[in-house]
């Protein structure tokens, strides 16, 4: 089943976006930037450690708010 998670990352600029993009699309999920709020909305029935820990290797500080 598919989950959508929503994840608190710290981005300032299109640039921190784009490391949020490329760390996400070698997952093979769908998901949604939302850089004013800082959010990331990724939408996966992988296991929400996986998905943090892919957050995580873009440097920025990752929260995991919960399921949306």
């Amino acid at each position: 089943m598919t989950t959508t998670h929503q994840f608190f990352v710290d981005m300032t600029c299109e640039g921190c976006s784009g490391a949020v993009t490329r760390v996400l699309k070698k997952l093979d999920v769908k998901f949604d930037i939302d850089l004013p709020n800082k959010k990331v909305f990724i939408e996966s029935d992988k296991d929400t450690d996986v998905l943090l820990e892919t957050l995580k290797k873009t440097g920025k500080a990752v929260t995991y708010i919960g399921p949306k």
